[in-house]
């Protein structure tokens, strides 16, 4: 017990802060029943040696599943850190998990994804009295993630999919999902998971539509390139909306006023990354000609926060764990605010475990700034709460 909060029954948890791959894997592995674990996450922090964290995860954990991706930043049981291996063992008495890997989204195949999910759901034997969720882990680079997300939400419609895309801190240079010691690029990882366990999935953020609409008028969705919005130079008019000058346009500008697309009832954030030399935006979700999108704002942070991750099982059970997708402009705007150590406290109260991500997936869409979490309750609750 630490600080009146204990740990989760449910999942056994381990992170390492060490700078060398090997004694990263075997600090936070230490604590894991290994005979007992069905499969591990793993969440590799910027700057540790891909190929010696592969090799250690598969010598140290004794050929284990292990699966995850790289991250741009990571939620322990303390909340936020930069350079923590992050890995969460899921018992066998709670967890079952099948796995595809995808290891080319580009150019991208409908059928073949298609064909490999139905069939490796169809494969995967039913425990009776269990329910099934998916967790999706993409390259972060890939732009691909709302045609995968879509696809998987039509082939696999009896199974809720929560996603996050692997990120790489704010440099954007290089992605890559995990799967057993093997590190891979532009390709994604499909979890079916079965659990005893009770769940619940949500999603939040914290912005609210204004009345200032704009329209694409000119773009290349392929790289999610907007060139001209409401007949002007992208980058000018956003600049000229969110009324400040071409020039002072940041990473926090983009992060404070995003712009907000209108889907199945609701409004998903579409973040923008950076504008380009020839006034261009670069945008970190879909985009295409003729969209119509609405200015955001944003509302109180921390309020916000405390409420999305207020939940209860339907016997007033507090979750026993949060398996979480926070995007990483969310976590660069909570530095901004220098919000961070409220922000890890809140997060550690919840028992919130997970990593900073370059966008979440979740009802079939792909969104930025978005919290995307599934909680975890106790055996003994119903299934899909």
């Amino acid at each position: 017990m630490r600080d009146g909060v204990t740990g989760p029954r449910h999942v056994w948890v381990g992170q390492s802060s060490a700078a060398e791959a090997a004694r990263a894997v075997d600090e936070a592995a230490a604590g894991f029943n290994l005979r007992e674990t069905c499969f591990v996450l793993a969440f590799v922090p910027k700057g540790l040696c891909l190929d010696e964290v592969g090799g250690a995860l598969q010598a140290r954990l004794g050929g284990l599943p292990v699966f995850g991706c790289t991250s741009a930043g990571q939620i322990t049981p303390d909340g936020y850190s930069s350079d923590a291996l992050l890995l969460l063992a899921f018992p066998k008495a709670y967890f079952r998990c099948a796995s595809v890997l995808i290891e080319q989204l580009r150019p991208f195949s409908f059928s073949a994804i298609a064909a490999a999910a139905e069939r490796q759901e169809v494969q995967f034997q039913h425990t009776a009295g269990w329910n099934r969720l998916a967790l999706l882990f993409t390259d972060g680079l890939s732009k691909q993630e709302d045609l995968l997300v879509s696809t998987l939400e039509t082939v696999l419609p009896d199974i809720p999919v929560f996603g996050g895309s692997a990120g790489d801190g704010l440099d954007f240079d290089e992605t890559f999902v995990l799967q057993g010691g093997r590190f891979y690029k532009d390709a994604a990882l499909l979890l079916i998971i079965e659990t005893s366990l009770g769940f619940k999935g949500f999603s939040f953020d914290h912005f609210q539509p204004t009345d200032e609409q704009l329209i694409i008028t000119g773009a290349d969705p392929e790289d999610r390139l907007v060139f001209e919005i409401n007949g002007a130079p992208a980058a000018q008019e956003y600049a000229r909306l969110v009324g400040c000058a071409r020039d002072a346009l940041s990473p926090r500008i983009f992060a404070e006023n995003p712009i907000l697309v209108h889907h199945k009832g609701r409004y998903f954030v579409r973040a923008i990354s950076d504008a380009t030399e020839d006034d261009a935006l670069s945008f970190m979700a879909a985009i295409d000609d003729g969209v119509i999108m609405t200015l955001g704002r944003g509302k109180e942070m921390i309020e916000t926060l405390r409420t999305g991750l207020d939940l209860e099982s339907t016997k007033r059970e507090r979750p026993d764990f949060i398996l979480g997708f926070d995007c990483v402009l969310r976590r660069l705007e909570v530095e901004q605010r220098q919000l961070s150590r409220e922000v890890s406290e809140i997060f550690r109260e919840a028992r919130v475990l997970g990593f900073n991500t370059y966008g979440e997936q979740h009802c079939g869409v792909h969104m930025n700034q978005t919290f995307v979490g599934v909680a975890f309750f106790g055996p003994d609750g119903p299934g899909v709460l």
